[in-house]
This record gives structure tokens, C-alpha cells and sequence, in this order.
């Protein structure tokens, strides 16, 4: 074999490709060693914080200072344009696309107003636009809207904050959700940040402090994206001693015997699902195989040498490539098509739910008018307290069921059978009292029909709200 020596010396030219070719490698080398060092001071300037964030800043600019990539994507949470088949974050009038509800809540705050919630951003704002905010509250609503709400509970105590008034705290919470209410400003680290929580978890003997990272990224949203209750002095109080199911809670509920109002129309003690998220993902298979909610809902994101998390708190089904496809290798048309395709299914059997339980509040106060006796309409108004909190534990969860199609359906499934137990009880209560059966439904087609055949003032609420607005709001900004 002839060697490099002997080639070059009779193909001279061979010399200058070999001293090229060194040239070229050694700069690509140079190039590659360059770019690591870029990537690295990169990563290291990234974890120097500007500026001391001091404990319980509400203001999540302050935060923005040191962590201006985050910042920015949380703020586009201002952005309320994306709409997928059934939610999104584009403002939605619910009453207006399902009027079944505004009957389903007659007597309840919700039959006045039920929108899509919109960003993080809005968290404040939204919950003064609302028309369910006319009326007295305490100030435990305040709990899952701002940032200032740790704060408040540091300075007041827990019990303190509870046992107070919307109204009273109204000129101290004015920064919507966002930083603080997961990290730790010093650290960084996830922590919670509201104590209904970690108390959940210590009556079921489990000490949230084990809590592993990846767990953290998915119980800093159970802080807020649960099911809960108003106890004594509205404490507030996750129902899960017994279980995440429907019927754990449930049961739970009807032990303490808890209503949060009694229905105008039927008389029956009504449920008021909030919005179980977590519980119903934990049904769910991503849960099972160890997938967060920040895994899908803040995807990680690549800026030259350093990734982050994205704080855009998006559907996934708005960034597919960043949330679904780094597990799932089919193609985006596919995957959102297997979405709606269960989507579909559970709204097929939602709208059967809502329009049973509908007929059957009207039904039930037909049975009251004809002179039905309380201990004849005792199981047939239980029964429509569970179909009607069943329903709402997959209706009143973000993601319309997607978390866990399967028990989202089975649930609804449960739903549909106590309805119609209710109304073969009421058939019989219809014959004994003469009443013709199936009664002739009024027409509750829309928003504005369903609220006038309630009974509700809406006039009246605009006014409260218009009254609110030009008279207290502005003291409340004017405070910030």
C-alpha cells in the first residue's frame, strides 16, 4: 500500500486537498467548540438574577426582570384568538350555546352569566366583569385569582383571609395569577402557595413536602384546578378524604351534608361542581404514565443554548409539535382528529344529560305545584342532586373530558341512569296528583328565554354590575 508521502509526491495536487480539508476541519471544530462556550455562559447568565425578588412579590413584572423569556411568554396569555372545536382560550358564552344551564342553575349565580375563562391574564379582570360577582361573597373567591392572595394570607393568617368579604379585599388583589403562585422566589423551586392543598393531602395521611419535581409540575396547578367547598367561615376545603371520583366526593358531600343552594324550581339541594381538573386527570392515562400538566400545557422551549419552559399555559392542541408530538409520532391532523373524535362522543351524551336534567327541575316543580308532599320528593330531588353533580364534574372540567375521555363518558354514563330514575319516581307522583305526563316543556331555546322563565332579573343584574363598575372598580384601581 503506497503511503501519503509517495501518493503526494506524484499528485502534487493532492497536498494542497489534504492541507485544505485540515483547514476546514479544524475551523469546524473551532466553530463547534466556540458555539459550546456561547451555550454555556448563555445557561449561566440565564440562572443570574438581575434583582433580589423579594417573598411574596405579587408583581409578576418583578419577576419578569430576571426571567424576561418566561415573562414574555406568560404574557401572551393576553392572547384569547386560539379556538379549538369545543374550548380554546376565546371567550365563549355558555349559557348562549347550552340554555338548558341557565334552568340546571335556577336560584344559582351561574344562571346569570357562565363564559369560557380566558387567560391567566384575565384572572382579575374577568371575575369583576362577571355577573356572578353582584351579590354578597367572601373573600375566599378571591383564593385561585391573584397573585396577592399568598400575600394577603401571610400578612391576615388563613382563617383571617377566608372569614373576610370580596368586597373588603377587593382594593388589595389586583395582580392576576402568575408567578409567585408557583416558585419560590429565591430558589425558584415549585412550592405551594395555598394551603387547601397541602391540608387535602395531610388528611389522607401524604405529606406534599415528598412530593417528587415532576409531581410538583403537575399538584402547583391542583392548587386551583380542583374541586372544592366553602366549610365553617368559608374555609375553604378540597373534598377528596374519600377519592378523586365523582362518587368519592359525592358521597363525601352528602356525609357533611353540603348545598351550595337549593334549586328554585325543583327544591331539590343542589351540587356545584367547580372545576376538577386534576381529579379527573388523575384517571386518566397520561396520569398513569407519569405525564404532568406542565408537560403539556407548558411545553419546554429552545432559545440558542437554553430551554425553558414555556409560560404561554396554552391548549396543547394550539402547539401540537411542542406538547403532543414529543410522545406521539403521528401526524398533527391525526392526533387532533383523535381528539375531537372523543370530544364528540362525550358531547353527544353532555347534551343528553342537560337536556334531561332540565325537564327534570321543571317536571319536579310541577309535582310541588300539583301538591306534592316533601317525603314523596325526597329521592327523586337526591337523584337529581347526584345526576346533575355528576354531570357537572365532567362538564365543569377544562378540556371538555379530553383529560379522561373514558371516565368522563362513564361518568356522564351514571348521570343519564339517575335521571331517569328520578323520572319513573316522578311518573308515579304525576298519576297520583293528575298530572298529564310528559308535561308540555315551555320554551327555553335560548339565553334570554331560559333566564325569563326563571324568573331572573337580568335587567337588574346589569345594573348591579354597571353600579359596580362606575362606583367601586374604580376605587379598587385607584388603590393599586
Amino acid at each position: 500500500m503506497k503511503t501519503i508521502r509517495e501518493l503526494t509526491e506524484k499528485k502534487p495536487w493532492l497536498s494542497w486537498v489534504l492541507f485544505f480539508a485540515t483547514v476546514i476541519i479544524v475551523f469546524l471544530i473551532g466553530l463547534l467548540a466556540s458555539s459550546i462556550v456561547e451555550r454555556r455562559s448563555e445557561a449561566q447568565l440565564y440562572f443570574q438574577m438581575v434583582s433580589p425578588i423579594p417573598e411574596w412579590e405579587p408583581d409578576n413584572a418583578v419577576w419578569g426582570e430576571n426571567f424576561p423569556r418566561q415573562y414574555e411568554s406568560y404574557k401572551k396569555t393576553l392572547d384569547t384568538n386560539f379556538r379549538s372545536k369545543y374550548a380554546g382560550s376565546a371567550m365563549i358564552d355558555y349559557l348562549e350555546q347550552y340554555p338548558e344551564l341557565v334552568v340546571m342553575w335556577a336560584g344559582y349565580p351561574f344562571s346569570r352569566d357562565y363564559n369560557q375563562g380566558r387567560g391567566h391574564y384575565y384572572s382579575v379582570e374577568d371575575i369583576h366583569n362577571t355577573l356572578r360577582t353582584t351579590g354578597p361573597m367572601p373573600a375566599t373567591c378571591w383564593t385561585c385569582k391573584s397573585t396577592d392572595v399568598p400575600r394577603l394570607m401571610n400578612e391576615m393568617g388563613v382563617g383571617e383571609f377566608y372569614a373576610g368579604s370580596w368586597e373588603s379585599l377587593g382594593h388589595e388583589v389586583t395582580n392576576p395569577i402568575g408567578c409567585q403562585d408557583c416558585h419560590d422566589p429565591e430558589t425558584m423551586n415549585l412550592r405551594i402557595t395555598r394551603p387547601a392543598l397541602a391540608e387535602a393531602f395531610e388528611r389522607q395521611g401524604i405529606n406534599i413536602e415528598d412530593a417528587t419535581h415532576q409531581e410538583m409540575r403537575s399538584l402547583v396547578c391542583a392548587q386551583c384546578h380542583v374541586e372544592y367547598y366553602f366549610g365553617e367561615d368559608n374555609y375553604l376545603i378540597f373534598p377528596w378524604d374519600k377519592g378523586y371520583s365523582a362518587e368519592n366526593m359525592e358521597e363525601y358531600k352528602d356525609e357533611v351534608g353540603h348545598v351550595d343552594w337549593v334549586h328554585s324550581i325543583s327544591k331539590a339541594p343542589m351540587l356545584k361542581a367547580q372545576h376538577p381538573d386534576y381529579e379527573l386527570y388523575k384517571t386518566g392515562i397520561h396520569a398513569k404514565r407519569g405525564v404532568s400538566c406542565a408537560d403539556c400545557h407548558l411545553p419546554y422551549h429552545r432559545e440558542g443554548g437554553i430551554k425553558f419552559t414555556n409560560h404561554h399555559l396554552m391548549s396543547p392542541l394550539d402547539n401540537i409539535e411542542a406538547t403532543c408530538q414529543v410522545c406521539h409520532r403521528e401526524s398533527e391532523a391525526t392526533l387532533i382528529a383523535d381528539v375531537y373524535e372523543r370530544q364528540d362522543k362525550i358531547s353527544e351524551l353532555r347534551r343528553v344529560v342537560e337536556k334531561n336534567l332540565a325537564q327534570l327541575h321543571i317536571e319536579a316543580g310541577k309535582a310541588w305545584d300539583a301538591g306534592a308532599k316533601e317525603e314523596e320528593m325526597q329521592e327523586v330531588l337526591t337523584l337529581i342532586r347526584h345526576a346533575q353533580w355528576r354531570w357537572d364534574w365532567v362538564a365543569a372540567a377544562n378540556g371538555y373530558g379530553i383529560h379522561s375521555p373514558n371516565e368522563a363518558l362513564r361518568v356522564l354514563g351514571t348521570s343519564i341512569h339517575k335521571s331517569q330514575e328520578a323520572r319513573i319516581l316522578l311518573t308515579t307522583i304525576f298519576h297520583k296528583y293528575g298530572l298529564d305526563y310528559p308535561i308540555d316543556m315551555p320554551d327555553i331555546s335560548t339565553k334570554d328565554k331560559a333566564q325569563e322563565f326563571i324568573g331572573l332579573d337580568m335587567e337588574e343584574q346589569r345594573r348591579k354590575q354597571k353600579d359596580f363598575e362606575e362606583n367601586t372598580l374604580p376605587q379598587w384601581l385607584g388603590a393599586k
